[in-house]
């Protein structure tokens, strides 16, 4: 028998492998990151194209302060910081680190270059590594959860880049191509259907030892009523219907705040689409602009727009609780960035009696106002700020997007903007009352 030490030793070992693990997924994610602005100008990586976005340099460079300012500096032992004012020019919005640059002015700073943000990056990694190897047993307690935070937060960031890049090259006269991809060919719209969920007293948010960010908890009870859920997002035909029946002109399918949005920014489809001499309908994509496919799902409504379509069809939009426990019957599709697409894509037919689509292609808007759940607690320190200190004003998506890292999802997950917002790849699913 091995006794007490050979438990320790394969105590030990276990331990080296975790540490070894994760070591492993930071380099990926941090290359993920870096292989999407590989084909990025310096002047495309320095564009910022309204408030609510960032330069893409503007990322590069956050997502590595962030290992810098909660993992490198209390954890790595004599670590030099690349810069120090950096710790100014590239920290968000986390005031117990201290002050920042205005975020409508990221696009301002010409300086540093993109080479030298590259430097930086590098610079952290190679002190990361060194922190994989080096960190004591009791340094690494503290750091690990640090730095899986540190990585989800990353794979946001990733999906930022590529929101961000699509709305600036949108602004841009020639429409340029962010990657250019073989057109595919348009699909024919799925039939619609709706799938039956029994009420009563269930449970949502995370549960388990596996990564979640502290908005999914803690796991509680909620009641519901009996209620149906399509079985697919809404499509570009559906919508397009919606606009040809008029419904960017009928307040009474709208929300007031929402009417006043649709008069204030003169919307009359969604974002990206533009009305076509033929009387069709193209839409701009991240491989340029396009007709639209109306098999495909809808996508880029503010919350306003899912709303006033969901009335119009009859339905409503689910609360995030319907839609969590509709997911346990899901599974996890094609869909995500790593497909390559950077779009929504048809569902195609039915395949099984569960929900299609509820991961990846679009996020899913939902009727929930995003805040706490009964006992959350924001995280101790700085990183407390993340999610907690933006429950007001804001509306939960759930589900995931085609440009959203495949690994970064699960059913608890809850996105979150402002109703009025539609740069995020956001869309629709309609639920009824049983």
């Amino acid at each position: 028998m091995d006794g007490p030490h050979g438990a320790q030793r394969q105590s030990d070992a276990a331990a080296r492998r975790d540490r070894a693990s994760l070591a492993d997924r930071y380099r990926r994610i941090r290359a993920a990151t870096t292989d999407l602005a590989r084909d990025l100008t310096p002047e495309d990586a320095q564009i910022q194209s309204m408030p609510d976005a960032s330069p893409a340099k503007w990322h590069l460079a956050h997502t590595a302060w962030f290992f810098e300012t909660f993992l490198l500096q209390p954890f790595a032992a004599d670590y030099a910081p690349f810069d120090p004012a950096f710790g100014y020019l590239f920290n968000s919005y986390y005031e117990a680190v201290g002050p920042r640059h205005a975020r409508p002015q990221r696009g301002l700073v010409t300086r540093p270059s993109l080479e030298q943000v590259k430097a930086y990056r590098a610079h952290v990694d190679a002190a990361m590594a060194a922190l994989f190897e080096g960190a004591s047993d009791d340094a690494w307690a503290q750091a690990e959860p640090l730095i899986a935070l540190g990585l989800h937060h990353e794979q946001q960031h990733q999906e930022l880049i590529l929101m961000d890049i699509k709305h600036a090259f949108s602004c841009n006269p020639t429409e340029p191509a962010f990657r250019a991809r073989s057109v595919d060919a348009a699909g024919a719209p799925a039939a619609p259907g709706w799938i039956a969920f029994d009420g009563g007293l269930r449970r949502i948010g995370h549960e388990g030892e596996a990564f979640a960010f502290d908005n999914e908890g803690p796991r509680h009870k909620v009641w519901l009523e009996p209620f149906r859920l399509a079985d697919r997002p809404a499509t570009a035909g559906d919508y397009a219907a919606f606009i040809a029946d008029g419904g960017y002109r009928r307040p009474e399918l709208w929300l007031s705040d929402g009417w006043g949005a649709v008069q204030r920014n003169a919307w009359a489809a969604p974002l990206y689409w533009s009305a076509e001499a033929e009387g069709g309908w193209s839409v701009f994509t991240l491989s340029g602009r396009r007709p639209v496919d109306p098999a495909e799902p809808v996508c880029h409504l503010s919350f306003y727009e899912a709303d006033a379509f969901a009335r119009w069809s009859g339905a409503r939009l689910p609360t995030e609780a319907e839609w969590e426990v509709a997911a346990e019957s899901a599974i996890a599709e094609d869909g995500f960035v790593e497909d390559g697409r950077l779009h929504p894509a048809p569902a195609g037919a039915a395949g099984g009696a569960g929900p299609r689509q509820m991961f990846g292609q679009v996020w899913e808007w939902t009727a929930s106002a995003y805040l706490p759940y009964p006992g959350f607690k924001p995280a101790e320190g700085a990183v407390g700020e993340y999610n907690g200190k933006f429950m007001s004003g804001q509306m939960v998506l759930r589900g995931g997007a085609c440009v959203t890292p495949r690994d970064h999802v699960r059913a608890s997950y809850r996105n979150f903007f402002p109703p009025e917002a539609r740069w995020a790849f956001s869309g629709v699913r309609l639920a009824r009352d049983a």
